[in-house]
């Protein structure tokens, strides 16, 4: 693991932002730049932590962002307007925190001149609605215009290009790594596994969009979190794109929804809802890339890390120990 760096995190307020920052703290000074759109970093007992500094700020005020870059060494980008629901009600926001806001993150990080590693962070939704073991070779794919929902994975795709093409053109030693599906304590947003477990537990009905039968991978937290200080140790990432996901965690949405019921014991009743705009159907990552460059093996499966998820939303102060 780094050690004795600067660190930006971008978002690093948020849910996997968090988590890089109680795992990087002990050892590294992290900066964390977020708005407070949510606040994951409140519950995780770092607020006063010696060695992190918190600025309130927006990725979209290019001063903000450059004053924040200094001296960094590492930067973890993951400032993003994130949330099917929140997407379909601000398109246009979605699209300039992900196009103007990562154009902000890399210009100040090469003007900073001290950035040793940049690690953006896309989406597996660049792989459009049917994604089974794909790799980073496979052709991404663009939603149909006028379908909100393909906005962040649209805008999040050209992140991608320029994060690439910084590292072409200035040299600016910087990857993006995919997260397929990340859930775990300390969730919070509109994930379809941090809405089941509130609703199990207060025994309400776990409503699914159609028929349920979406197919999902799903990536417990501490494994992406080991991917990407990975990314930051290994020189074969640097300019390279990565599926992070566990192909192990597979199951339809309406599997997981029961699956949820049974672990946390709840009498929750499954409600089936329309839902008319576009979805994922299937979507489930080959990572033989990632294990291949960056060594990475994701340990955590779906049971497990639903039981150490459902447990710590029933004692939210054991996220200061995870």
């Amino acid at each position: 693991m780094i050690q004795s760096k600067r660190v930006l995190i971008t978002g690093g307020a948020g849910f996997i932002g968090s988590v890089l920052t109680k795992r990087l703290i002990e050892a590294n000074d992290i900066v964390v730049f977020d708005n407070g759109h949510r606040d994951a970093l409140s519950k995780t007992g770092l607020i006063g932590h010696p060695r992190l500094k918190v600025i309130r700020g927006d990725v979209l005020d290019p001063e903000a962002v450059r004053e924040a870059m200094e001296g960094i060494q590492i930067v973890l980008h993951l400032a993003a307007i994130a949330g099917v629901d929140t997407v379909l009600k601000m398109p246009v926001t979605t699209m300039r925190v992900s196009i103007f806001g990562s154009y902000n993150v890399l210009d100040a990080a090469v003007a900073a001149g001290s950035v040793e590693r940049l690690v953006d962070f896309s989406t597996s939704e660049v792989f459009g609605a049917y994604a089974y073991k794909v790799n980073e070779k496979d052709v991404t794919t663009l939603g149909a215009v006028g379908e909100a929902r393909w906005t962040y994975a649209v805008s999040k795709l050209a992140s991608e290009h320029m994060t690439h093409n910084y590292f072409v053109q200035y040299g600016l030693p910087a990857l993006s790594v995919r997260p397929f599906n990340i859930y775990g304590p300390g969730q919070v947003g509109e994930g379809a596994i941090h809405r089941f477990i509130v609703k199990a537990l207060a025994g309400e009905p776990l409503q699914i969009h159609n028929d349920g039968a979406q197919i999902r991978a799903w990536c417990y937290v501490d494994d992406i979190v080991d991917a990407v200080l990975l990314s930051l140790e290994r020189d074969e990432a640097v300019g390279q794109a990565f599926n992070i996901g566990n192909a192990r965690s597979v199951c339809t949405i309406y599997d997981l929804a029961r699956a949820i019921v049974r672990i946390s014991g709840s009498r929750s009743p499954i409600e089936f809802i329309d839902w008319p705009h576009a979805d994922i159907e299937l979507r489930v990552p080959n990572i033989d890339k990632a294990r291949k460059l960056l060594g990475f093996n994701p340990k955590v499966d779906l049971d497990e890390g639903l039981e150490r998820t459902i447990a710590s939303y029933r004692n939210p102060t054991a996220l200061k120990n995870h």
